[in-house]
């Protein structure tokens, strides 16, 4: 059976095909596709989004595979009618957004994805975001490598707050928002939970608190986003959610841009209402020049860096490899996004 291993310069090809012969052995054929990311931007490729490459060279590097392990490979309409032998495309990303879903179904393409891949990364990076924010870490550095002593940091109205003996709240509550909890209430702090999806008991049992959005909002000293960018939850922190925080909370945003609408935020740093912004995503990705954020105060930002580790690359790269290893063996796939498409390999 014919693999794609359309890697990328993070999950690299090699990756992939050293995790699909620790699978699968050397009874495969592997070949490899080098795509762009992240040296040039993902973005919108055909039908679908935040992908990498162009359709053509997906097309001509399957070549009759039956299996693609990818995270970033464009498969749209016209990738799946043109590739008929295709059978699985096993996505290295917690969502498969570069693959036309309906479309893979049309055509009988199993498709999976990797939940949790980049969970234990992602968590870290916020966990950093929040302190960086609350102690002005990044502005301190700043300051003091153009020679200026920012001693005046220490006075009161000036000073950080800690996490210790905070209340802080997850906006999510999946891989990443229990990680983030776990790490927050080994600092001494106070978890709250917003996620219609999560169960009260389980939270409960973490040792966290399950609340309705509006409550979370009012009560945290600290905001930190952890949920999946839907149709229902773009901008679901609007400028009236905004407004429930209390006067110099932080807020950190390192899930989706969408998440968040980012319109109110440069008058509310000004004012003090926001105490400070964290951000490693944004609603145009890279922002622009004059984006209005870089001017405010007390702003950290990163360019979508949260998964950035060699281990989630691996992570990926096994996750995928054990899909592909599953659907050549005739077993049901442990992560589908079309379980409607559960058939193995096709004679």
């Amino acid at each position: 059976m014919r693999i794609l291993a359309a890697g990328d310069h993070f999950v690299r090809p090699g990756l992939l095909r050293a995790a699909l012969l620790d699978e699968l052995g050397d009874a495969q054929e592997i070949t490899e596709l080098t795509l762009p990311w992240p040296h040039e931007p993902f973005g919108p490729v055909g039908d679908v989004q935040e992908a990498s490459g162009t359709e053509d060279e997906v097309i001509k590097a399957l070549d009759g595979a039956a299996i693609c392990v990818t995270q970033m490979a464009p498969f749209t309409e016209r990738v799946f009618a043109s590739c008929p032998a295709l059978r699985l495309v096993a996505v290295s990303r917690g969502g498969p957004v570069n693959v036309d879903l309906p479309a893979a179904t049309r055509h009988g393409v199993a498709v999976s994805f990797a939940p949790g891949r980049n969970a234990p990364a992602a968590a870290e990076f916020a966990i950093g975001l929040m302190l960086t924010a609350m102690r002005r870490i990044t502005t301190a550095d700043a300051e003091l490598k153009r020679g200026k002593w920012r001693g005046d940091f220490y006075a009161y109205d000036e000073a950080g707050i800690e996490l210790d003996g905070a209340t802080v709240g997850l906006v999510g509550y999946g891989a990443i928002g229990r990680i983030v909890a776990r790490v927050l209430r080994a600092f001494g702090a106070r978890v709250l939970v917003s996620d219609p999806y999560a169960d009260p008991a389980a939270t409960r049992a973490d040792g966290v608190e399950p609340v309705a959005l509006d409550e979370l909002l009012r009560r945290s000293s600290v905001v930190s986003l952890h949920a999946r960018l839907t149709p229902e939850t773009r901008h679901l922190i609007d400028s009236e959610k905004l407004a429930l925080l209390p006067r110099g909370a932080v807020l950190v945003n390192s899930a989706r841009g969408g998440l968040l609408d980012y319109g109110p935020l440069p008058e509310m740093l000004r004012s003090g209402r926001l105490g400070a912004l964290a951000v490693d995503v944004y609603d145009i990705e890279p922002p622009p020049a004059d984006w209005p954020l870089h001017r405010a105060p007390n702003v950290v930002t990163a360019p979508h860096l949260a998964g950035a580790t060699r281990q989630t690359a691996h992570r990926a790269a096994a996750i995928t490899a054990a899909e592909a290893g599953r659907f050549v063996r005739g077993e049901k796939l442990a992560h589908p996004a079309n379980p409607e498409v559960q058939e193995g390999p096709r004679s």
